[in-house]
């Protein structure tokens, strides 16, 4: 009778307890990816080395209780005299399992973890279709995705504070 009480006690603390964090990959894939050189092989014969710009955006789709569907879009951009040499853009996307984040930390916490994850796989896909096109490989330096976030936060939070005026 008394294994029974200690294990009424432990399912009691059991519920009691918060949930322990937990974020988990699921599934890795490419979602997205297209490679355009719009003027041909006339960028080629140019003397004039481009310059190469990046952007990045991420989303995040909720597919049940625990489970998110995350993107990471990078987009480059090759370019001299207002001549594209080459443009790439790379949807890699994931499929990740999140639990026992508070609801007000996950947009954050999603806003840096998945894309750090799927940083790697887009940073490999960008590189390798730079040098399909013909072009020297694109690499890609590290990015601290936590900043961006914590930049993204700040900014829906002022974006809530400060009401918009209508004239």
């Amino acid at each position: 009778m008394a294994d029974k009480d200690q294990n009424n006690e432990q399912s009691a603390a059991d519920q009691q307890a918060p949930a322990q964090p937990m974020f988990a990959i699921e599934k890795l894939y490419m979602r997205d990816m297209s490679l355009e050189v719009p003027s041909g092989a006339e960028v080629f014969l140019q003397q004039q080395a481009p310059e190469v710009g990046v952007q990045f955006k991420t989303a995040f789709t909720q597919l049940g209780a625990d489970a998110f569907e995350g993107i990471l879009q990078v987009t480059v951009t090759a370019k001299a005299e207002n001549k594209v040499y080459f443009l790439i853009e790379v949807q890699q996307a994931g499929i990740f399992r999140v639990a026992g984040i508070p609801e007000e930390a996950l947009r954050g916490f999603l806003g840096s973890a998945i894309p750090n994850v799927l940083f790697p796989y887009a940073r490999e896909a960008v590189s390798d279709a730079s040098t399909r096109a013909g072009f020297p490989p694109v690499l890609l330096q590290p990015v601290n995705f936590d900043a961006m976030a914590q930049a993204a936060d700040a900014q829906a939070a002022n974006e809530v504070e400060a009401p918009a005026t209508v004239q």
